[in-house]
């Protein structure tokens, strides 16, 4: 076997985009797409967005990349309007969701070395997260497919069922940090924490001495229609992972956190090469632009409210199909009776629809924050014609 030059870690499809623009992609053949998936909720903007291009094209001709060695005005800018509008006191800037989530488990382990409690470094997860595909962020997600082969992983973690409030605060004793947990799970099916659940969380934390850490990496950043999904909760995080949507498309993430939970983040404890570079910052500052934008969050949460109830008049006449409609704002999930993979690619490659497969036999659909009404009924009427056609394998 010769292997390819881009190590083959990726069952590729054969869609092969060249070009973008709004909600669509253009591949190389020609073919346009309709973009539901939005590089998996990352291109909030879809693409080519001109004020995020005009953005990165300043800042590129201007200054891309210098060493955190030096003070960065750019950087102090963003981190104080995400300050300003969130829980946080303090940012740091990652290039990535997995990242962000790593820095997030620093710095919750951190806090409690600082309060003298060093062993107090377990975090308690939950079964069918994604936290991302580095050593620590596979050590925190309790799935096999995502761990097998890459033993042994890191220690500090305890896995709990989503959603069991009682069963994860069995699992408090004198080692435990905080939760780790995503407010809706992306990769897991679309799967949203109860009210119960989440602020059972917070107040255990608050009750026990404990962090509670967030990873808003899919959700947040507009996607349900709040800046953040907690906010749906109303209540907030110690430390919280951000990333996907920060950068419209632009690699960037970020970990926010309280001061008293970032007490231990001195000098030395953390660091990037890349991290928060001005061009990155270029993308970020540009993606606030446009979603502090007055109405801009009540519109993402009008189109989803239109295109859950267009899934949801659909649903009776596919039946043999379609289950039901999950998920909040723009992070909706079409769960099927049948394989989402398969009928994932059968829309792709016959319908030229863009759509996301996730656990539980969950179609995800992730739009840019950006569609209106006519993108909404292209996406009904393709998923529609879809179904109509569509044959399940034997075995599903």
């Amino acid at each position: 076997m010769t292997i390819t030059p881009l190590m083959p870690v990726y069952p590729r499809c054969g869609v092969r985009p060249v070009r973008g623009e709004g909600a669509y992609l253009f591949g190389e053949d020609g073919q346009q797409y309709l973009d539901f998936a939005s590089g998996i909720a990352v291109n909030a903007l879809g693409h080519a967005h001109p004020h995020l291009t005009k953005a990165i094209a300043e800042q590129a001709a201007t200054l891309m990349h210098v060493s955190n060695l030096y003070g960065s005005p750019q950087g102090e800018h963003l981190a104080q309007r995400l300050v300003d509008n969130t829980f946080a006191d303090t940012v740091f800037f990652t290039n990535s969701g997995a990242e962000a989530v790593e820095c997030a488990i620093k710095t919750a382990r951190r806090y409690h070395f600082a309060n003298g409690n060093p062993q107090r470094h377990t975090l308690i997860t939950f079964d069918t997260a994604f936290h991302g595909r580095t050593l620590g962020a596979i050590s925190a997600t309790n799935q096999a497919k995502m761990r097998d082969g890459f033993e042994p992983l890191l220690p500090g973690f305890a896995y709990a069922k989503f959603n069991d409030l009682e069963g994860a605060l069995a699992l408090i004793d004198d080692n435990t940090a905080g939760f780790l947990v995503e407010p809706i799970q992306g990769e897991g099916g679309i799967r949203q924490a109860s009210h119960e659940f989440l602020t059972g969380l917070r107040k255990a934390c608050d009750e026990h001495g404990l962090l509670l850490v967030l990873d808003e990496v899919q959700c947040g950043y507009g996607r349900t229609g709040k800046f953040f999904a907690h906010e749906l909760y109303g209540i907030t995080p110690d430390i919280m992972a951000v990333a996907k949507g920060i950068g419209g498309g632009f690699p960037l993430g970020a970990c926010l956190a309280t001061e008293e939970a970032a007490k231990g983040m001195v000098a030395g404890t953390h660091g990037s090469t890349y991290g928060g570079n001005p061009l990155a910052m270029a993308a970020g500052e540009a993606i606030l632009d446009v979603m502090l934008e007055d109405g801009f969050l009540d519109n993402v949460t009008a189109m989803g409210d239109r295109l859950r109830q267009g899934l949801e008049q659909m649903i009776p006449n596919h039946d043999h199909l379609f289950d039901s409609v999950r998920g909040t704002g723009l992070m909706l999930g079409l769960k099927l009776k049948s394989d989402s993979r398969a009928f994932v690619a059968f829309a792709r490659d016959n319908h030229n629809l863009l759509l996301v497969s996730a656990g539980e036999n969950v179609v995800r659909i992730l739009p840019p924050l950006v569609i209106d009404e006519s993108h909404i009924a292209e996406c009904i009427d393709k998923l529609s014609t879809a179904a109509r056609v569509y044959v399940p394998a034997a075995d599903d």
